[in-house]
């Protein structure tokens, strides 16, 4: 087990400088007249002659070739330094900080009921097979696979917050936020409802888990579509098999024979699903985050492509790459944990 994920953790490096040098050569694409208004105030630009455009784009090495500007681009990430965020007004890094762990108790927190919920129904499903609750749990999947999130989103935000008023929009109210910036208030894991629990603040944690409800919720329901769907398929495959047959035949527990021998074997598709589920809440939430107003990465990635700000888009490129490579890395070891075999390949 250890040489198997010690070869996988010998790729990541290889993975991450593929997937950032792929997209700081898209980024370059734009030239450095477009590259040149991450430095300089685009209200300027149009003032500036063409001899000081020309000084700036020797000043920030914006004629330099493309292989020595994103060697110049490493040399400033191994120091922290990821330039200057338009969206931040904040060096990037700084500014990203800021707004990752909005993003990662937004997904953490779908994470649990998404996949407890999905596998539950899936089961459920694959056991009553083609009774009442399965076709329910059936019509179930293909509306909430049918329902494009930002619709279901606005839904929810209508629903919940304008009509009942229970889910506000945002990270937390006005009086929730004083408290969460004030010097005596301690940040300990930098997520805010976990925190607002170490710091004995039940009512900041209130306030947290009345904002995130709503983008949860939205989050929540097409993942459990598909998540059901494919533990449905594969518990309904395993199912048919022989030494499932087997096992009945000799008499042991339903319980037994579902728990133990079925799902087990089911779960090998269903973990690919799952990590990558993981991987899409995370990067998915630039819609969600937009219509519920927070102010974490995927509104952060979204506000920086519309303003072309580049030094943000690799940062964020960055951090979603880790999250992919290191959820790539979680899905190959549970791989080998459920099925032994994996490990020799």
């Amino acid at each position: 087990m250890t040489a198997y994920i010690v070869r996988r953790l010998l790729l990541l490096p290889l993975v991450l400088f593929g997937i950032t040098l792929i997209v700081f050569s898209m980024l370059q694409m734009l030239g450095p007249d477009k590259l040149l208004s991450a430095y300089v105030n685009e209200n300027l630009l149009d003032k500036l002659s063409p001899e000081k455009l020309e000084a700036l784009k020797e000043k920030y090495g914006l004629n330099d070739r493309l292989i020595v500007r994103y060697i110049k681009w490493l040399k400033n990430l191994f120091r922290g330094d990821l330039g200057w965020s338009l969206v931040g007004k904040e060096p990037v890094l700084k500014a990203m900080l800021h707004r990752i762990p909005y993003t990662l108790e937004l997904a953490l927190y779908a994470l649990f009921p998404v996949v407890g919920v999905g596998i539950w129904l899936g089961v459920k499903a694959s056991i009553h097979h083609n009774e009442p609750i399965d076709h329910f749990i059936r019509v179930f999947a293909v509306v909430g696979w049918s329902f494009p999130d930002f619709v279901f989103g606005l839904f929810v935000l209508m629903i919940f917050y304008s009509l009942l008023g229970w889910f506000p929009p945002g990270n937390m109210s006005i009086w929730a936020e004083e408290i969460f910036s004030s010097p005596s208030f301690k940040h300990i894991t930098h997520l805010p409802s976990i925190d607002a629990l170490l710091n004995g603040r039940l009512d900041l944690f209130v306030d947290c888990l009345r904002h995130l409800a709503g983008p949860i919720l939205t989050l929540s329901w097409l993942w459990w579509a598909y998540i059901l769907r494919i533990t449905r398929s594969s518990m309904l495959e395993v199912l048919r098999k022989d030494y499932v047959r087997t096992a009945r035949a000799k008499g042991l527990d339903e319980k037994v024979v579902i728990n133990k021998h079925a799902k087990r074997n089911a779960m090998i598709p269903v973990t690919t699903v799952a990590g990558a589920m993981v991987i899409g809440l995370m990067s998915g939430t630039v819609i969600v985050e937009a219509i519920f107003n927070r102010t974490g990465m995927g509104r952060f990635t979204a506000q920086a492509a519309q303003q072309l700000d580049f030094a943000s888009l690799l940062g964020a490129v960055l951090f979603y790459s880790t999250i992919l490579v290191i959820g790539n890395l979680i899905i190959d070891v549970l791989y080998a944990i459920i099925d032994p075999r994996i490990r020799l390949t």
